[in-house]
């Protein structure tokens, strides 16, 4: 029974490894995209800030 457990633990190892490696090297390039669109319409509403807006003085 020991050597059988000397055996799964190189066994859990290596498929620990591989779903770690496929997870690693998904790829993430897919919300970039969205996310830029959305921030180049935040700062496009930043820089059309009504000028008679409350807060708009500055200090």
């Amino acid at each position: 029974m020991a050597a059988l457990a000397w055996l799964l633990i190189p066994l859990f190892a290596v498929v620990g490894a591989a779903i770690w490696g496929s997870w690693a090297a998904r790829d993430r390039t897919t919300g970039d995209i969205a996310e830029l669109n959305g921030y180049a319409r935040f700062r496009d509403a930043m820089e059309r800030a009504v000028p008679g807006a409350p807060g708009s003085d500055p200090v």
